[in-house]
C-alpha cells in the first residue's frame, strides 16, 4: 500500500540585512539554518544580494509557520515581507536542507528589490524564473 504524500507548505519572503549586521552574519545564518531545518524536515533556498535576503521554506505547515515566526523576530534582518505562502504538490528543493546562493555577481542587482514588491502568483513566477538562473550550493 502506498503512503500518501504529506502536505507540503511553502513560504517565500524577502527581508533586508540589519544596518548593524556584518556580512559575516550571512554564513552564520546559512549554517545554523541548515542544521535547524534538518531537524524539522524543512527544505528550501536562501538567496542574498548583498543587502536583501530572499528565502523559500517548505515542509509541514506547522513547522514552516513556526520558523517564519522565529525569522520575523530575528534581529539580523528587518522588513520581513512574505509575498507568497501556500500548499505545494511537492518540494522544490528536496535535496537541500537549505540551498544557498548569492546574486552579487549577476548583472541584475535589483532582482530581489523587484521581487519584494510582488505577491501571489506573480511573485512565485518571478521567484521560479530567478531560481532557474542560479548556481545553488548546499
Amino acid at each position: 500500500m502506498m503512503m500518501p504524500t504529506p502536505n507540503i507548505f511553502e513560504v517565500i519572503y524577502v527581508s533586508t540585512i540589519a544596518p548593524n549586521a556584518p556580512l559575516s552574519v550571512v554564513a552564520d545564518i546559512a549554517a545554523r539554518s541548515r542544521a535547524w531545518n534538518s531537524t524539522q524536515s524543512i527544505t528550501g533556498l536562501l538567496i542574498f544580494d548583498g543587502m536583501r535576503f530572499c528565502q523559500q521554506l517548505e515542509g509541514a505547515q506547522k513547522e514552516v509557520l513556526a520558523l517564519i515566526e522565529r525569522i520575523s523576530s530575528d534581529s539580523r534582518h528587518t522588513d520581513v515581507t512574505i509575498f507568497h505562502h501556500g500548499k505545494l504538490p511537492q518540494r522544490r528543493f528536496k535535496n537541500f536542507a537549505l540551498a544557498f546562493t548569492d546574486v552579487t555577481e549577476i548583472e541584475d542587482i535589483e532582482v530581489l528589490a523587484r521581487l519584494e514588491k510582488l505577491d501571489g502568483q506573480s511573485g512565485v513566477s518571478a521567484f521560479e524564473e530567478l531560481v532557474y538562473t542560479l548556481d545553488l550550493r548546499n
